[in-house]
């Protein structure tokens, strides 16, 4: 049996998520959890770094005139979303990673790289160490109010978890677990909405396609 597929990721991607899906012949229910927006941020001296960690699109999005600054730095994204937005944005994109933050600064580490910059949100896994040599916020993601009503209406659904945040803000707000099933973009975000779902599967690579198929396989 199929189950809507509840989209929780802010916008401008909730919608193009939420298009994704019913252009499969789905039903999605669009329901931010958070907001994102720009932050004041100072563009560092890019020669004091030999490479740009970017773990979300929203870095790229709200980074602003900024990035140009750092356009010489090769370009490490998690995920394929994100790469595309350094490529529209100018970058030069030197590895695509498929398993998160941690392994990204690894893989680009074995590539060569000393010193990274990591530009990034306000709320964030990476922190300094390491080959990153600065972390950079360039946005905020603020916590949205829900309605009890928008709540109830994720019983019967699949919830999109497309990070860590987002696991742990749904499980605060949903209080019969049993209703709802998971699709996670990692298991790291499975874990942190905890335990006591109707059933939870994860993307086996960090992108949103997968994210969708890992969802609708859950009840085909």
């Amino acid at each position: 049996m199929s189950r809507p597929i509840a989209v929780l990721r802010p916008e401008p991607g909730n919608r193009i998520t939420a298009a994704a899906i019913e252009g499969r012949g789905r039903r999605a229910i669009r329901l931010p959890l958070f907001a994102t927006r720009p932050i004041a941020w100072g563009v560092p001296d890019a020669a004091a770094f030999d490479a740009l960690i970017l773990t979300s699109a929203n870095a790229v999005r709200w980074a602003g005139e900024g990035l140009a600054a750092l356009q010489r730095l090769p370009v490490y994204a998690v995920g394929e979303a994100t790469a595309s937005a350094a490529r529209r944005a100018g970058l030069e994109v030197a590895a695509v990673g498929q398993a998160g933050a941690a392994a990204l600064a690894t893989a680009a580490e074995a590539a060569g790289v000393r010193r990274a910059l990591h530009l990034t949100g306000r709320e964030r896994t990476l922190e300094a160490g390491g080959i990153v040599a600065a972390v950079v916020p360039v946005y905020a993601s603020e916590t949205l109010p829900v309605s009890p009503e928008a709540v109830a209406a994720l019983s019967g659904s699949v919830a999109l978890i497309q990070s860590a945040r987002a696991g742990v803000r749904l499980a605060e707000i949903a209080p019969d677990r049993a209703g709802i099933a998971l699709a996670a973009i990692s298991a790291a975000a499975a874990a942190a909405a905890g335990e006591g779902w109707a059933a939870v599967a994860i993307a086996p690579v960090p992108e949103t396609e997968a994210l969708i198929e890992a969802a609708i396989a859950l009840y085909d």
